[in-house]
């Protein structure tokens, strides 16, 4: 094999990637390997990324052919692609189309074209049990099992091409408004999910940075679908932006506009809801209250806002619903919980990704400089630190009280901005805003006093707020500018992302923006920051690490 030392990337057997963060090729480069592999670490020299059958599924889905992404990897290797890894890559990215399911008179038709799934599938439970084997590599699939036997055949390492279209669902006639003008690459996001309404189109994710109007790009789909929507979102604070975005930028009217939340139960021709409402139950082993939601209408459409947060409940509800559109919205399709194969087999593959630094390039969304900046422990909490089990040691230097002298300071340098100080733990939360005389929004704030809050920072009548978790998601706060993350959730690359997305709506004038990490140096807190931020590394950010000492 012909060392080519000019090459920014080394290809290993096993599917791991090397690629060199220095090298003037970059920028290209890791555009493209990130439609192939997954980053999984990000040292300062060599970025590592690894190449999984998942990310070879999303890429077929996305338009890449074999010999596009083989060529690929050949040309960019120092070492060449090994030949391990090659036919890994032709076998995976082959197995798309190989198992299909289409509908002929009403009956569901499984077609499966490798000769050996098909006989195992034929001889093993449940298959036999489940369905009718018909001869030639087809079975006849009971309807209710439409989404059981992707969520299989994808584990067994088989992506089904799902063909069988849609149930007709309750025709809805919305218009986007003539004052709602839709950009490039939101058109662009809209056409490739519908393709002109056949059975190839209808469902998928859209994955987009957040600010990027990912909910105008639900409305443009509502439009061209034309049906009956359920709209599930992650928090009551989200359906009320949807219900907003609904009322300003369609001619819907508000009586065709329902909210079914705890507090409201409103099922009309278009229905925002929550994730949490269906999950609700009256006990462990009771049935979940308000997952009829999904048979309340003929839904022509089922819009899952924020996708990568999809609770398994309702996993389990989207694999009885196979027959409606399906459109999953989402800044990252990263998963703490590893359920990236559900969102893939049960809502569709990922359709459209465009990449945060090319809209910031656009100034479509804001420019984000990351700092991470290091404080040491407080004497005393070092030795506590050290005799603490794992995920002790964590909130420990999580709530770091020597942190306030940060956020003093970064206060300080932004007091012309609009700011917003972000953290886990309550206890924490609560004496930063008691210290500083500064509100307070955390879950059990009421929603009337949240948007008293919210309102007040749109005027710059209070230029800071301290809020808990609630603030990940859908708060639209479209003059932030600062974010300082004081504790997270562990080492979550989402929430990290969703929290840079806080205050990237485009800013008038320079359109920049700042995002702040305060860990504790060298400890769990500092360890974890690091895995948190590799989903934003991969999309070309750069945390400027600073020890606060020496932060000028």
């Amino acid at each position: 094999m012909k060392f080519c030392p000019d090459r920014p990337m080394i290809v290993q057997g096993d599917g791991v990637v090397l690629l060199e963060a220095d090298h003037p090729a970059f920028p290209e480069v890791r555009d493209r390997l990130s439609n192939l592999a997954e980053l999984v670490k990000t040292p300062d020299h060599l970025h590592t990324y690894r190449i999984t059958p998942l990310s070879l599924w999303n890429a077929v889905s996305a338009g890449w052919t074999v010999q596009e992404a083989v060529g690929f990897l050949e040309e960019e290797s120092k070492f060449g692609l090994p030949a391990s890894l090659k036919r890994q890559v032709e076998e995976k990215m082959g197995r798309c189309g190989l198992v299909t399911l289409t509908s002929k008179e009403k009956q569901l038709i499984l077609s499966v074209a490798d000769a050996a799934l098909s006989q195992k599938m034929r001889k093993s439970r449940p298959w036999r049990d489940r369905m009718t084997f018909l001869g030639r590599g087809t079975f006849a699939v009971p309807s209710e099992l439409r989404g059981w036997v992707k969520q299989e055949l994808i584990r067994l390492g088989y992506p089904v091409e799902d063909r069988a279209g849609y149930t007709r669902g309750e025709p809805l006639s919305l218009q986007l408004k003539e004052t709602t003008h839709l950009r490039d690459y939101q058109r662009r996001a809209v056409e490739n999910f519908h393709r002109r309404g056949d059975v190839t189109g209808g469902n998928g994710v859209l994955v987009l940075p957040c600010g990027a109007g990912k909910t105008v790009i639900g409305l443009s789909v509502m439009e061209k679908v034309g049906k009956a929507t359920l709209i599930l979102t992650p928090n009551t604070t989200s359906v009320q932006q949807w219900i907003r975005e609904l009322l300003d930028k369609t001619d819907l009217t508000a009586e065709q506009v329902g909210v079914y939340t705890g507090d409201k139960k409103e099922v009309r021709p278009v229905t925002v809801a929550t994730y949490q409402i269906l999950t609700h139950r009256s006990g462990k082993r009771d049935p979940f209250t308000h997952m009829k939601l999904f048979e309340e209408r003929d839904w022509g459409l089922v819009i899952y806002d924020e996708v990568h947060l999809l609770p398994a409940p309702v996993f389990r509800a989207t694999a009885d619903i196979q027959a409606r559109r399906r459109l999953g919205l989402t800044a990252t399709l990263v998963r703490e919980d590893g359920r990236e194969e559900d969102v893939f087999s049960l809502i569709g593959p990922k359709k459209f990704e465009v990449p945060w630094k090319e809209l910031e390039s656009r100034g479509w969304i804001a420019q984000a400089a990351c700092t991470e900046i290091r404080t040491p422990l407080k004497p005393g909490l070092r030795q506590q630190y050290q005799r603490a089990p794992k995920k002790k040691k964590y909130r420990i230097a999580a709530e770091n009280p020597l942190k306030i002298n940060v956020l003093k300071k970064i206060l300080h340098r932004h007091r012309d901005h609009k700011i917003l100080v972000i953290g886990q733990y309550l206890d924490q939360l609560r004496q930063v805003a008691t210290q500083l005389s500064l509100p307070l929004i955390t879950g059990q704030t009421p929603q009337s006093e949240r948007e008293i809050w919210f309102d007040r920072f749109r005027s710059g009548d209070e230029p800071v707020l301290v809020v808990s978790k609630v603030a990940n998601f859908a708060v639209d706060l479209p003059d932030a500018g600062v974010a300082v993350q004081l504790s997270g959730a562990f080492g979550s690359r989402q929430e990290e992302a969703q929290r840079l997305g806080r205050i990237l709506r485009p800013k008038k004038g320079e359109n920049e923006a700042h995002f702040y990490h305060v860990v504790s140096r060298d400890t769990l807190d500092q360890e974890y920051a690091l895995q948190r931020q590799l989903f934003l590394v991969e999309q070309g950010y750069r945390y400027d690490v600073q020890d606060f000492e020496a932060w000028e």
